[in-house]
Parts: C-alpha cells; structure tokens; sequence
C-alpha cells in the first residue's frame, strides 16, 4: 500500500503536528515499510494457532487483582494545595493549542 503525502498531511493535521516537507517524505517512506511488514503478517498461517485468552482471571485463586474498596474522598481545598496555580475551586492549567 502506497501513502501518499496527502495522507501524511491529514494524519499530521489531525495530530496537530507541523511538518517540514523532509519530515513528511520520510513519513510517507517509514509509513510505507510498517504497512508493508503488517500485510507480510497477513500471509502467515495461523489455522493451526489457538486464540489467546486473558490471563488474568479477577475470581480466580491466581487472580492479581485487588477488590475495589470504597474510601472517603478528600475535599477540594486539599487537592488544589499542592497546584502550581489554582483558583475558584479548580486547578488552572496553561492552553494547550489553539484550535
């Protein structure tokens, strides 16, 4: 499968990223080796390969995971302490992009 540098300009303007014209021919190349070596994987057999399962089973004698258990939350004014900046009972925090 060929990407084309339109695509590499779309995913880039969804992910918000500014790319130089280098950048994005690289990308195009990179972008064309993984979608390759996913189609490669295609063509394995794996007929004979049994689904996996999860691992972790919660009832289970072996399970690893701890049962959830209710506690008393903390007020605001306690969690806004240690903020670098706080104020009308919120956490302020810089923006993040324009859009």
């Amino acid at each position: 499968m060929k990407i084309t540098e339109k695509e590499v300009r779309y995913v880039a303007d969804l992910a918000n990223l500014s790319l130089s014209e280098e950048e994005i021919r690289k990308y195009c190349a990179d972008l064309d080796e993984i979608l390759a070596y996913a189609e490669k994987l295609n063509e394995v057999d794996t007929s004979q390969v049994e689904p996996m399962a999860q691992v972790i089973y919660p009832g289970d004698e072996t399970g690893t995971l701890r049962r959830d258990a209710a506690k008393p939350a903390f007020s605001s004014q306690i969690a806004l302490e240690n903020a670098p900046l706080a104020g009308a009972g919120q956490f302020k925090v810089p923006k993040v992009f324009d859009r």
